[in-house]
């Protein structure tokens, strides 16, 4: 993988992409993909199904923390552009190429926070729109619009290309699952190890996580729970729900 490791895949797996799963040439931080919905869709199922409640450490489940905390509506999943780096040709695939996709052995996490955090973590990831060649380290699923005619409100650095926000001005959220968006709800975000620990523009995902002792990274394998959609879910056919992104982010 891309940090070294040797890993084993499953070259018995098979599917068939009946389009283009657009993740390639930086893709997915310009906007919202076709890969970046399949892969959310994924991740959400995985929490949503309960598919994940075997899934969580022996220390969490021995705390009592073995399962999700709030209803299926409240659930969300998100995933940030920097990890979609290869499309999937339409054609017939298999493991390898979501390993192409992901070239991380990223774990499955869930960060509890608030409606109010979870406005300001899409503030933060939104700080490079528009996508340049000068902001394509900065940029970063959920139905949301990103003012780009609003300035960031960029205050201390946070790493090497981000800043952490003093206030939401470019982000609205126009609902959760179908749901009005709620400020004071608590939100289960399903997300990867890498944002629950505060990679890149990620530090509300951090903060929160320390907040609510439930947030959790789990044991399951990020590219197996997206095998595992495909498979039981959409029957190894990636088809016309997946031909465009399905409108639930716009920059405007």
């Amino acid at each position: 993988d891309a940090h070294g490791n040797e890993i084993q895949l499953d070259d018995s797996l098979e599917a068939y992409a009946a389009v283009t799963l657009v993740g390639a040439n930086d893709a997915a931080r310009q906007g919202e993909t076709n890969l970046g919905d399949l892969w959310t869709d994924a991740l959400r199922w995985f929490a949503v199904s309960g598919e994940i409640n075997a899934a969580f450490d022996e220390d969490d489940v021995k705390a009592g923390n073995d399962h999700i905390a709030v209803d299926a509506d409240h659930i969300v999943a998100l995933w940030n552009g920097g990890n979609l780096r290869a499309d999937i040709a339409e054609s017939t695939f298999g493991a390898e190429a979501l390993a192409d996709v992901l070239p991380f052995p990223n774990k499955v996490a869930v960060v509890y926070m608030s409606g109010a955090q979870l406005l300001e973590a899409l503030e933060a990831a939104s700080q490079a729109l528009p996508y340049t060649a000068e902001t394509a380290d900065a940029c970063a699923s959920l139905t949301y619009t990103v003012d780009t005619a609003k300035a960031y409100d960029a205050l201390e650095a946070y790493g090497d290309h981000w800043f952490t926000a003093g206030s939401v001005s470019r982000v609205s959220i126009s609902d959760v699952n179908g749901q009005p968006f709620d400020e004071t709800a608590t939100y289960a975000v399903v997300t990867s190890n890498a944002n629950f620990n505060g990679m890149d523009s990620s530090y509300v995902f951090k903060t929160a996580a320390e907040e609510n002792e439930l947030s959790a990274v789990t044991v399951a394998v990020v590219r197996d729970v997206v095998w595992s959609y495909i498979a039981s879910e959409l029957n190894n056919q990636i088809g016309d729900a997946y031909a465009a992104p399905q409108g639930r982010l716009t920059v405007q």
